[in-house]
């Protein structure tokens, strides 16, 4: 088994060749291999998982081909709503924030608030309060602004939908140390064309987001109101420390089986204190990537 090693993925939904040029599929897995590389290089180094994760995940917020960060879709009233979340597999610590707007690296909010504050879940304009307070800086507008994303609002708009199948860019991370410790982080830009300030599964504790070194580390991507009506990240780690499942098949299990079964769309990535690794999907593709220790960056998107 190994030592040590990183599993992300950069969303799953409605992927489909035809619609992925040569050139745009090259530039999708160029960006997971760097984010791969980076969380790799940390704990490599002898590096935490927790802090693998979040570079991994930042990494992708930066690059705007990514449904987070500075790719993060448009809601309704044409604004940017952010959430993100990580969690500390061998404290059981957890930091999230939730509809933040201006916020360059939303998982790096998350981190301060893990280790800051006696609170898990921070939103809106307390978050960004926060941030200021602890000298992150808030991004203009059109930092996040991509004619991509504006585009694909326009037409959402124009079929009057919220569109959860083609925004499949949530993102996320989850990693073994050489410790043995675990984390998973997650980022998402949420759907586009969604109103109210909605709130998705991403920082939502046991729903998008969970580690726990006596299980496994969750990552999930999809239609965010299944996964909390079915608590999947939690329920994949109950099935491993309470039923005995291996890791393959309590992942495939919850994606297949407890998410499919209530009507739901999306996937997961997973890995436990082993080294095994788990990237189930529901969906046409997931953007997915491993790199493992004594291996090398592995990339996919479609079901290779």
């Amino acid at each position: 088994m190994p030592d040590f090693g990183i599993v992300i993925h950069g969303g799953a939904g409605t992927i489909l060749r035809e619609k992925l040029t040569a050139e745009l599929e090259a530039e999708f897995r160029q960006g997971l291999v760097e984010s791969l590389s980076a969380g790799y290089e940390i704990l490599n180094a002898g590096g935490t998982s927790l802090d693998a994760v979040q570079k991994a995940v930042t990494i992708m917020e930066d690059n705007p081909l990514f449904n987070c960060g500075r790719g993060a879709v448009f809601t309704y009233e044409g604004k940017h709503s952010m959430d993100a979340a990580l969690m500390d597999g061998r404290t059981l610590a957890v930091g999230a924030v939730a509809g933040v707007r201006q916020i360059k690296n939303p998982i790096v909010l998350a981190r301060l608030v893990m280790e800051q504050l006696p609170h898990i879940l921070l939103a809106g304009e307390g978050a960004e309060e926060f941030a200021q307070a602890n000298g992150i800086a808030l991004m203009p507008d059109d930092y996040f602004y991509t004619e991509r994303r504006w585009k694909n609002l326009l037409e959402t708009r124009a079929s009057a939908t919220t569109d959860h199948e083609t925004s499949h860019g949530t993102v996320g991370a989850v990693a073994l140390d050489r410790s043995g410790n675990l984390a998973a982080a997650t980022s998402t830009g949420g759907m586009t064309n969604c109103r109210y300030r909605r709130i998705g599964d991403t920082p939502i504790v046991g729903a998008g987001t969970y580690a726990n070194n006596k299980t496994c580390a969750v990552s999930t991507t999809g239609h965010g109101e299944f996964f909390m009506r079915g608590v999947i990240s939690y329920d994949l780690s109950a099935m491993i420390e309470y039923r005995g499942m291996t890791l393959a098949d309590a992942a495939a299990h919850a994606i297949h089986h407890r998410l499919a079964d209530i009507g739901g769309s999306g996937g997961l990535i997973a890995i436990d204190g082993r080294g095994n690794f788990a990237l189930p999907f529901n969906t046409p593709g997931m953007y997915r990537g491993f790199f493992m220790d004594g291996g090398k960056a592995e990339t996919a998107i479609f079901r290779e």
